[in-house]
């Protein structure tokens, strides 16, 4: 096991328990009436204040509604999810055709609309993934291939090092980051607990995990939230991305910055060991369940990768291992317990909000009025790749993405001409979902960061310090990738 670093005495548990409480004091009694108070304002505010001409009274509610998400999901009030099915919720009442709105009030949302975002094709495309990622852990597949990708790295610990990050990667692109990050540590356990103590090789193996969980995450549109948030705001804009167009895209870029990771780790943190090895346990006979998932697994990716010549959808794809694993029985209804839905109506939030910005007008009126033409395309998408990747680092980045990528579509959208000398429309909706990952600064930015900071053997400071480092470069090569090769065509 790897030794427990507990906190230095009874005063620094009760202090932490002093804050927590305190936050949710300052939550209750503070952060929640003022995201009331301020959404309150916005809805009831009269129209010419706003001085947006042809505002409507149904756009007004949606600003409003727009102003509670954003302010809800980035104090984290209560669970993102929650905030997301209240504001589905709010919606359905206050700007659908089925809700308390008159022909007066401006053009209504369909509420088929608004509720079709439970079901968005993104959704299903996750949904998918996600029933692919837990039969490949119920069966041991992702042990499996661990150990077999692994030993390719040989015994020198610069090359496991440069293998933990790779293989890490590539399942983060599959399955979720924190899964992913937990089992490749308990793997490392046994090893890092045979190291010295007072060498650096141990920090640098323990923080490859989180490194390489959060940034494999980019390489699929199914490896992170913000991945799909950006996709669905992108079909919303008319700009359909395949799922082999994306992972041709960001396969490379999740390779170069593992590289890199690796490299600045090497720097940082040089190993002291001459060898080691890597032990993981797998099943010595592989049942039928294995064999299974082991042909349904690769069809899957391989009809992903191939949508432009079979011309069967990705989304649809996705529900194909859903299907073969329920007949077959690999899937059976204790695994839906295990589905991430928090995370599914997470972001079927975002999308609700997308549809309403849209459906409204208020997206159009928005364009009209704000003078987007006289800004800089080269400070819009810089600044907002720093604004998520700060956000990120605080809340969420499910939340974050959810709070900026409605708006950013809108202005996006009407930045089209300006946007073309930086990869074309499109482009900042990618690079922000590229910033939302590079988020790694802090143990609470990301959860395979706390999972490492649990271990004790990863500190605050060098978490900080590698993840600037790696999130400065990472928005640079980021940036230079949708410059030189975008991946939505001008």
């Amino acid at each position: 096991m790897i030794p427990d670093i507990a906190p230095t005495g009874s005063h620094s548990i009760s202090s932490i328990n002093s804050l927590m409480k305190s936050n949710f004091n300052i939550k209750l009694y503070v952060l929640l009436p003022l995201t009331l108070i301020v959404s309150a304002i916005l809805w009831f505010l009269p129209l010419e204040c706003f001085g947006i001409e042809g505002l409507t009274e149904l756009q007004q509610r949606t600003m409003a509604v727009f102003a509670f998400a954003a302010l809800m999901w980035l104090f984290e009030i209560i669970a993102p999810w929650a905030t997301s099915v209240t504001t589905i919720v709010i919606l359905l009442f206050a700007v659908s055709d089925k809700g308390f709105v008159s022909p007066d009030d401006g053009v209504a949302v369909g509420y088929r609309e608004i509720l079709s975002s439970f079901a968005d094709p993104v959704i299903m495309l996750f949904l998918g993934g996600f029933v692919l990622a837990i039969c490949a852990n119920k069966v041991g597949i992702d042990k499996y291939l661990a150990r077999t990708m692994l030993r390719v790295f040989g015994t020198r610990p610069h090359f496991i090092l440069l293998g933990l990050l790779l293989v890490n990667g590539v399942f983060s692109m599959f399955m979720s980051n924190t899964a992913t990050a937990a089992m490749m540590l308990a793997f490392l356990a046994p090893m890092l607990a045979k190291m010295p103590e007072q060498g650096n090789g141990r920090v640098a193996l323990a923080l490859a995990i989180p490194i390489a969980a959060n940034i494999g995450g980019l390489g699929t549109p199914i490896g992170t939230p913000p991945n799909a948030i950006a996709l669905g705001q992108l079909a919303k804009m008319g700009c359909d991305i395949g799922f082999g167009t994306w992972m041709t895209h960001m396969v490379p870029y999740v390779l170069v910055m593992l590289l890199i990771s690796w490299g600045l780790l090497l720097l940082l943190y040089p190993m002291s060991n001459d060898s080691m090895t890597l032990e993981i346990e797998v099943p010595k006979t592989f049942s039928r369940d294995f064999w299974i998932v082991a042909v349904v697994f690769p069809v899957t990716i391989i009809l992903w990768l191939t949508g432009k010549l079979t011309h069967i959808d990705s989304n649809i794809v996705a529900l194909i291992p859903f299907a073969v694993f329920a007949i077959t029985g690999v899937f059976t209804s204790s695994d839906f317990g295990k589905v991430d839905w928090h995370i599914l109506w997470m972001v079927a939030g975002g999308f609700a909000l997308g549809t309403s910005l849209n459906q409204t007008g208020l997206a159009d009126t928005l364009v009209r009025s704000i003078p987007f033409a006289s800004w800089s395309a080269w400070v819009l998408i810089l600044g907002a790749g720093m604004l998520i990747y700060l956000l990120s680092t605080f809340i969420s980045n499910s939340s974050a993405a959810s709070l900026l990528m409605p708006m950013l579509a809108v202005i996006d959208t009407a930045m089209a001409d300006k946007m073309s000398v930086l990869g074309g429309s499109g482009s900042l909706l990618i690079y922000v979902a590229i910033c939302c990952s590079l988020a790694m600064t802090l143990p609470i930015s990301t959860p395979p960061n706390a999972i490492a900071c649990a271990t004790g053997l990863v500190k605050t400071k060098d978490m900080v310090k590698v993840g600037v480092a790696i999130g400065i470069v990472g928005a640079l090569v980021g940036f230079l990738m949708i410059k030189l090769f975008p991946m939505v065509p001008a």
